[in-house]
């Protein structure tokens, strides 16, 4: 049985009681059989969120087994436009032929429409720079995109033309770089250096039950494996001389939401910037330089750029390997770290 009511203009709630019958089911099935109109990924996207609770507790997992007696509240986004409109947004192409495009996303560019931010995205400027040259294997939501980039995260972003592409590039997203294929770094700034000069963070990840709009590590079933691979750059001194910020260049061995943020605030180690998961370092801001607080106001967002990026071509097979400098915030920042008094070494690069 469903029931549901309105919560106001943004979302509906839906309420599912489990039946005899259903017993055992994956969560995912059970609302994509109730919930009218909405496709299996749609429905694993909405609990990934947090939108799905069961005797008020948020139920994040899509596999969850049900039982019978049990009822799940599903917060409903309202329905958007079936597709997004093409406008006409700069966009640097770093590299484009007729099965792929490679962007180098600004820092404030939204990947794809969601709620909140149904114009002005990625995929809004690709339908207009593109045509109807986009594969649509992502949906009229997503098409063309394999993987993502966090708002205000910057850099090197591949979007599929062709259906054949789209799989082809897919595959080696899921595999991550195992198979050898795939090459994805970063560029973070981050609070202190962390202990070794390179390292393995690797904690589970799950959608954040205290907080839906955040991940957070989570030991579990319901925690997702989570690797990131850190290498220490270099390393920054304050005004009064102690270590205070380090420049690392990071690897995913998975590819979760936030991944590089949580990780690196679960170490105790937070990207300069990050408004969601570094605001307990913000007193830290008084150990900067005059250059460097000023430029770290200035950004307004967590330091962090993709800046490399290789795959095999989907269809020629050709090994592509592109990279990007930080743009000029990132840049400024990195300069007045630079200008601190002494900066530090990192103790062991092993």
């Amino acid at each position: 049985m469903a029931s549901g009511q309105e919560t106001g203009e943004s979302e509906i709630e839906i309420a599912i009681a489990v039946s005899d019958a259903e017993t055992g089911m994956r969560l995912d099935r059970l609302l994509t059989q109730r919930l009218e109109g909405l496709s299996r990924m749609r429905v694993q996207a909405l609990i990934r969120s947090g939108a799905v609770k069961c005797a008020r507790q948020t139920i994040g997992d899509p596999g969850h087994r049900v039982k019978p007696g049990q009822s799940y509240e599903v917060l409903v986004p309202p329905p958007e436009p079936a597709s997004p409109a093409a406008e006409a947004i700069a966009l640097n192409v770093v590299y484009e032929d007729g099965d792929l495009i490679v962007i180098d996303k600004p820092a404030g560019l939204v990947v794809h429409p969601a709620p909140g931010h149904a114009e002005g995205t990625l995929v809004n400027a690709l339908l207009a720079h593109c045509k109807e040259s986009l594969s649509g294997i992502g949906g009229v939501r997503r098409p063309g995109i394999v993987h993502r980039l966090d708002k205000d995260t910057s850099g090197l972003l591949v979007v599929a033309k062709t259906d054949a592409a789209h799989q082809g590039l897919t595959s080696q997203f899921s595999a991550h770089g195992a198979d050898g294929r795939l090459v994805r770094a970063y560029l973070a700034l981050c609070w202190g250096v962390p202990p070794r000069g390179r390292g393995v963070i690797d904690a589970p990840l799950a959608r954040s039950t205290a907080n839906r709009t955040k991940i957070a590590v989570v030991h579990g079933a319901s925690g997702r494996r989570a690797v990131t691979h850190y290498e220490v750059i270099r390393s920054f001194s304050g005004v009064e001389g102690a270590p205070v910020a380090s420049l690392l260049r990071l690897e995913l061995e998975t590819g979760r939401t936030h991944q590089i943020r949580v990780h690196l605030a679960h170490i105790g180690r937070p990207v300069l910037g990050d408004p969601v998961y570094g605001t307990g370092f913000k007193a830290s801001a008084s150990r900067l330089n005059a250059n460097a607080a000023e430029a770290l106001k200035s950004l307004g967002r967590q330091a962090l750029h993709a800046a490399e990026l290789g795959f095999e071509h989907p269809v020629t097979g050709d090994i592509l390997l592109f990279k990007s400098e930080p743009p000029a915030d990132f840049r400024a920042l990195l300069e007045g770290l630079a200008k601190q008094s002494r900066p530090a070494i990192p103790k062991s690069r092993r």
